[in-house]
């Protein structure tokens, strides 16, 4: 009898072991693929493939929240894993058949990306906001702990977070950065109600901190990148964050099959004025101009400085037709405004995605195109490809 208890405890050693060498493997893995990118989207598409992999925590699902302090309000970022039973069994079916690792599944996203997969889960995860306030129940009150936190659904069913998710058992773990939190994932079983025990919430709080330092480093260097991407003369962006943004724009707009504007703008005979009136004049021109810009745009359009006397703008989900609307008011407004007395008048070129180019490159030369065609066609005027 005490030999069969002794090898029962050697076998449960064993098991214990193989447990450990598995979770030192994920984190190490992880560590490496997070590695690979400060891009924000990519660190997070990173954590949550962790936390729903085969070779990962397994959870079915997984969803990141995160605090948007300029709107006051906790946004879904992004979100993995099935929105259903039958898109459970299409996917879990095709990583088996594919033999899919943690690789194979970190790949996907950049067709996810490119907009050739568009993930039923994360589309409704971007739709998601609760406002940071004592209202949002659960995810609001979850961002004061330290630990994650294990929920019966079933005692909370009106709660905001619980019912747009129609969450039954599931783990809320807080990020935290600096004293301060970031936002929170949330996890669950929500396909196989697979209960969720206290080892998956011991490993899942040891890799939490990690994906908190990721995410914080993260933006870090989005909040740098940003910084670095300001015009200091006019306070607009500056060229490389319209190449970065139109990048993102189209991204997006190819994943939910929307259409993006191209604006270059130049203002006529700027070399006069600044032969006539000296560089600081032009300089406060350029910033009077920029502030003009921003009054005949939306919140959402991307202003910027493209160089010298010359701007460019990124206008999301615009079609042409609405796009030279917004183009006229832009001329016809700079046209009226003297500045420093003196009235500048603009050419303007537009191109659209897809209807142009649906090359980034080439869309940009488009514009560029009409850009010149409006110069030389007599100035102050406005010219579509």
């Amino acid at each position: 009898m005490e030999k069969e208890n002794c090898l029962e405890e050697i076998e449960w050693l064993k098991q214990e072991l193989e447990k450990v060498k598995s979770q030192f493997y994920i984190f190490y893995e992880l560590t490496q693929a997070i590695q690979t990118t400060l891009r924000l989207d990519e660190v997070a598409y990173i954590i949550l493939t962790g936390l729903t992999a085969r070779q990962g925590l397994e959870f079915n699902r997984a969803i990141l929240f995160l605090i948007d302090e300029a709107e006051n309000a906790i946004k879904g970022f992004t979100g993995i894993g099935p929105i259903d039973a039958e898109e459970a069994n299409r996917i879990w079916d095709l990583i088996e058949k594919q033999k899919m690792d943690l690789y194979s599944l970190i790949e996907v996203y950049r067709k996810i990306k490119e907009g050739n997969i568009r993930p039923k889960l994360m589309e409704f995860t971007h739709s998601l906001s609760f406002p940071l306030n004592e209202k949002s129940g659960l995810i609001y009150e979850s961002l004061h702990e330290v630990v994650p936190i294990y929920i019966d659904g079933a005692k909370y069913k009106e709660d905001p977070l619980v019912e747009k998710l129609n969450l039954k058992e599931f783990v809320i773990a807080p990020l935290w950065s600096k004293n301060n939190p970031l936002g929170v994932i949330i996890v669950d079983n929500y396909i196989t109600q697979k209960p969720i025990t206290e080892e998956n919430i011991k490993i899942l709080t040891m890799f939490i901190n990690q994906a908190a330092r990721a995410i914080e480093n993260s933006k870090t260097y989005e909040n740098t990148l940003l910084r670095a991407h300001t015009d200091l003369l006019t306070s607009l962006w500056n060229y490389g964050y319209f190449q970065y943004k139109l990048d993102e724009e189209l991204i997006k707009a190819k994943r939910h099959k929307e259409i993006v504007s191209v604006i270059m703008l130049d203002l006529d005979d700027f070399k006069k004025f600044n032969d006539s009136f000296g560089h600081p004049a032009g300089d406060q021109a350029l910033k009077e101009i920029a502030e003009n810009l921003k009054k005949c745009t939306r919140a959402t359009d991307i202003v910027s400085r493209y160089g010298g006397e010359e701007f460019a703008l990124i206008l999301p989900n615009t079609s042409k037709k609405d796009c030279l609307v917004v183009a006229e008011q832009i001329r016809s407004f700079i046209e009226k405004q003297k500045i420093l007395n003196y009235f500048f008048t603009v050419s303007i070129g537009v191109s659209t995605f897809p209807e142009d180019s649906q090359d980034k490159k080439q869309l940009i030369q488009k514009a560029d195109l009409a850009l010149y065609r409006a110069k030389n066609e007599g100035k102050n005027r406005i010219v579509s490809t």
